[in-house]
This record gives structure tokens, sequence and C-alpha cells, in this order.
């Protein structure tokens, strides 16, 4: 019996990463779709549910994928509505590399110090990582979680719609220039830079000498980085006395654990991976 991963992507174009990625943690076959949307996936989903005898449904996943966040969790949503008594399969959510990449950054700062009753701060936080990067850090125990915006109306709509997903509650924050960053993090012991890929959000100098920072993350891997005057191979390395992981260096935990996800999607056929059972299986990992 084959392991079949569908691959529902909302892009055109379905991700070549999250192919790779898929045969790499078990699948047998992945057959990619693009452009879905909740009112043309029903029909696959009805394809992948009522084929196989019960004991035989594991061996059928869905993966749901592309570069909209929103129209990810849409997607999903649509996929389990479909889903009635034990025809149903296990799916996993990750647009973007949201859910794998934000669990392995903050699984790695956890390893790293204590996140509990600390202030953290996520950098332009508004995309799919830095969202799901501020919703694990307030689960964790944050005293406070600020999300960081050049428009402050981008992070109010980041804070609500996190609010409305995980009951988490995140401060909004606009910051439009490194100043105004560096200004947002005064008060803080936590940083995780999520901003696009090639842009700096800091300078050294802004949080060398920083008396309270304890812990940086920068998922950027493009030069320059996010974190001015760090390394994304940094692998919990003490830079003037703040401990900093790297794109590179919390990356190979990413991968690991999107391709242990994948290999558990074979194990049953009622399973749902989201932020919570991939930041969960993240923290056993790291």
């Amino acid at each position: 019996m084959k392991k079949l991963l569908f691959q529902f992507d909302t892009d055109l174009h379905p991700s070549v990463f999250d192919t790779i990625v898929g045969y790499d943690g078990g699948a047998d076959q992945v057959i990619a779709h693009g452009r879905l949307t909740p009112d043309n996936v029903g029909p696959l989903v009805e394809g992948t549910i009522f084929t196989r005898a019960p004991k035989d449904k594991k061996n059928t996943a869905i993966f749901v994928g592309g570069s909209d966040l929103v129209a990810g969790q849409n997607l999903l949503r649509a996929v389990r509505k479909k889903f009635f008594a034990d025809f149903r399969v296990s799916v996993m959510l990750d647009s973007n590399g949201s859910n794998t990449t934000a669990a392995a950054g903050v699984a790695k700062l956890a390893s790293s110090g204590t996140l509990a009753g600390k202030k953290a701060v996520v950098l332009a936080g508004t995309g799919p990582v830095g969202q799901r990067v501020a919703v694990m850090l307030a689960k964790e125990g944050c005293s406070e979680v600020v999300i960081t915006s050049r428009q402050l109306a981008r992070a109010e709509h980041a804070c609500a719609e996190m609010k409305a997903r995980f009951g988490v509650d995140l401060v909004p924050v606009e910051a439009f220039d490194d100043d105004a960053r560096a200004a947002a993090i005064t008060n803080a012991q936590i940083v995780f830079a999520t901003g696009a890929a090639g842009v700096q959000l800091l300078e050294e100098r802004h949080w060398r000498d920083h008396p309270n920072l304890e812990l940086l993350a920068d998922a950027n891997a493009t030069p320059p980085l996010g974190l001015g005057g760090t390394d994304m191979m940094d692998r919990g390395t003490d830079r003037y006395g703040k401990i900093v992981w790297g794109a590179i260096g919390f990356g190979t935990l990413k991968l690991a654990v999107h391709r242990a996800c994948i290999a558990k999607l074979f194990e049953r056929n009622d399973q749902v991976f989201d932020a919570e059972e991939i930041f969960a299986l993240a923290k056993t990992m790291a």
C-alpha cells in the first residue's frame, strides 16, 4: 500500500521545496495541486477519503501549503469540513513554512534560556512566520509579546487574527525604521526578527550593548541579515553576552521537524498538524 501525500497549494505553482520534503519525510508519491481554494478543493478531498478501506486510510495524507497563511488556514478549514466519521485522512498546514520555521526557532530559544515571564519583540512580525512566532512565544509564557510593523494597522490586524485563532493577547507597535525598532526593544529580553529576505531590521549597535537582551533569533538567511552583527550559521552563539540563533542555525531543526511531521501523518488517519502540534513536536526534538 503506497503512502500518498496530496499537496494542496494555494499558489499557482505548488512549492518544489514542500514536494521534496514530502518525499524526504517518507511519502512514496507526492501529488501536487495548485491554485486551490475552499470552493474547488472539495472533490479532491472526497477522492482521498472514499478510496481506501478504514485500515488503509492512514496511507493517504494531505499537506496544505502556499505563500499565503490566511489562504492556507481557510483551505485547511474547508478540507476538514469534508471529513466525517472515519472518512478522514491526516492533514498538515505549513503555508510559507510558517509553522515549522516558527516552531524550530522558538524551540531553540526555549532550549537556550527561559522564556516565561520575559518580554519578547517580533520584528516585522506581520508575515506568516512572525505571526506564528509571536503565538508560540505567548504560549510559552512570555509576559508580553510585541509585533512590530512599518504600519500600525497591519500590526493591529495580525494581533487580532492571532487573538481570534489562538486566544493570545499580542501588542501591536508601529516601527518604520531601525531607530524606531530599536526603541521598540528597549525593555525586551527576547528579539526575533522575521522580516523579508535581505532587509536589515536592526544594526549591531542597536542590540550589542543592550542591558536587558538575553536571546535573539533571525529567520532571514539572505544578506543583509535582519539583525546586523549576527551570522546565519549562529547556533546558540554567545555574542556580547547574548545567545543568538541564525536562520541556518535553527533551519536544520526546521527541516527535521517538517520531515518528522510528514512521517507522522501516515501513522493514523485522524491527525491534524497545525501550529500547536508542530510546536509540541519541535520542542521534543530541540
